[in-house]
């Protein structure tokens, strides 16, 4: 659709106080859901996080991608089993997440920015040690609960110019692979940074207020709502802003 002059003018003039408000700030997003499935909306999400950069906000991008990783498995041949609504991963699992994740989606994700005008660094939780994980529950075999996210490979990319992109891969001291939530890697990795923002794309409506009351959902939160909240959804799902 054409816009005319005048009709550019009037949005550049709404956006400059969030353009103002945001340049030189980190913004953490959490990309998943049907905006990483559908390729039209992974090309705007990709188009938007580049205009982003390039007005000055310093993006760092988080990724998961439980779908393709069902998908590969189910080319293997190996069925995908959940525990509370967790994926089990056994070892062959492990290395087929890591490949998916860290391999394939996050090289394909660098690629799209880059085609769309941006810079961008893919890195994975392994890379310097970055998310450090144990075993969450002997059930789940190598699905990993974070003990420690060491942010300084993030800021090194940022502090060169790139936008990082994060594959949600946890390592530990003893070489095993984790699968991370990429959900809670989001939050634990913003929680490191400080960022202006924390934006999770995600397929449910807001923060559960009341986990058995969907309706009762707020698309956004402030931390202070958001750390006097009891309810362990709300520091992962949704847009908070200080």
């Amino acid at each position: 659709m054409d816009i005319t002059n005048p009709q550019r003018a009037k949005v550049l003039v709404h956006a400059l106080p969030y353009i103002q408000e945001y340049s030189g700030k980190i913004v953490v997003i959490k990309y998943g859901g049907n905006a990483m499935i559908s390729a039209k909306l992974k090309d705007s999400v990709m188009r938007d996080i580049v205009l982003l950069s390039l007005i000055g906000v310093k993006v760092v991008l988080v990724h998961g991608g439980g779908p393709e990783i069902t998908e590969t498995l189910e080319k293997l041949g190996k069925q995908t089993q959940f525990v509370d609504g967790l994926r089990v991963t056994d070892a062959e699992t492990a290395d087929v997440v890591q490949m998916v994740l860290a391999g394939k989606i996050n090289k394909t994700l660098v690629n799209l920015i880059g085609h769309k005008g941006g810079r961008a660094i893919g890195l994975s939780g392994i890379d310097g040690q970055m998310i450090q994980a144990r075993v969450r529950d002997e059930r789940l075999g190598y699905v990993g609960e974070i003990t420690k996210v060491d942010v300084r490979p993030i800021l090194d990319v940022i502090d060169k110019g790139y936008i990082p992109v994060v594959s949600t891969v946890g390592c530990d001291t003893q070489g095993h692979v984790y699968n991370i939530n990429a959900d809670t890697a989001a939050a634990r990795i913003a929680g490191e940074l400080g960022p202006e923002s924390l934006i999770a794309m995600t397929d449910i409506s807001g923060i559960l207020r009341d986990k058995d009351d969907p309706p009762r959902s707020s698309p956004s939160s402030t931390r202070r709502t958001r750390c006097s909240s009891s309810s362990p959804a709300s520091s992962t799902a949704a847009c908070c802003r200080k």
